[in-house]
């Protein structure tokens, strides 16, 4: 039987990932106890039709939900946070925008050292070359991990990278976590900190990571979610 003292769990993944990047992670939170878990598939399309899918996927659950963001991840759960039954928020390496201000110019204020790696394809779609996606996205993985995920990557389409968030931020009102990652070179790791700073966080941790600390440092990410819910749960 489900343990109900413990919030539901929704992660949200970023660009050029699907909710499989979460594999890892759900194993490791399964192992722990945690089995209402939930990873919303993004359509990657605009801000307010991913905020709208994962808004979507919370409505269905009973009871407080745990939002937990990678990358755009981190936009998503911002705008889509707001909802009644969301307790609280973790971003992993993640966009925490203010309102009015979008994850492309974020990243325009300091460039990531990837950022040139990134390039349109004729239908406006992002993309990180395959040849180049280990370093960019994932230089903390096996070859053979990291060619997958550059095999499988999602692009997002080019437009959503220049989205704001509308209205309050949800992390204004919610309780949030955030772990930086000290090797990221898809967002600097300088704007993570800025970021976690001003969201205010109960508590941040720094990992030695790629962007993709959620598939390489799965148990670091694994410990502050579940700090996380266990917090929450402590206050219910």
């Amino acid at each position: 039987m489900a343990d109900t003292s413990k919030p539901a769990i929704v992660l949200v993944h970023g660009f050029w990932g699907g909710a499989a990047h979460w594999a890892k992670v759900i194993t490791e939170l399964h192992r722990r106890g945690f089995e209402d878990l939930h990873a919303v598939g993004n359509p990657l399309t605009s801000l307010a039709d991913d905020a709208e899918r994962t808004r979507k996927m919370v409505r269905q659950i009973d009871g407080p939900v745990l939002l937990v963001g990678h990358s755009y991840g981190g936009a998503v759960i911002t705008q889509a946070g707001t909802l009644a039954n969301v307790a609280g928020l973790v971003y992993i390496a993640a966009f925490a925008p203010d309102t009015d201000e979008s994850p492309g110019a974020l990243s325009e204020q300091r460039p990531p050292a990837a950022f040139a790696n990134i390039a349109p394809d004729s239908d406006g779609y992002l993309w990180i070359g395959r040849d180049v996606f280990r370093e960019s996205f994932a230089q903390d993985l096996s070859e053979e991990e990291a060619r997958v995920m550059a095999v499988t990557q999602k692009a997002p389409l080019g437009s959503t990278f220049g989205d704001p968030v509308t209205g309050e931020p949800a992390w204004r009102a919610k309780p949030s976590w955030y772990q930086v990652s000290t090797a990221d070179r898809m967002i600097h790791p300088d704007t993570e900190r800025m970021m976690a700073e001003r969201i205010n966080p109960r508590k941040t941790i720094e990992l030695d990571a790629s962007h993709a600390s959620l598939a390489s440092q799965p148990g670091p990410v694994t410990d502050l979610i579940e700090a996380a819910a266990t917090d929450l749960a402590a206050s219910r």
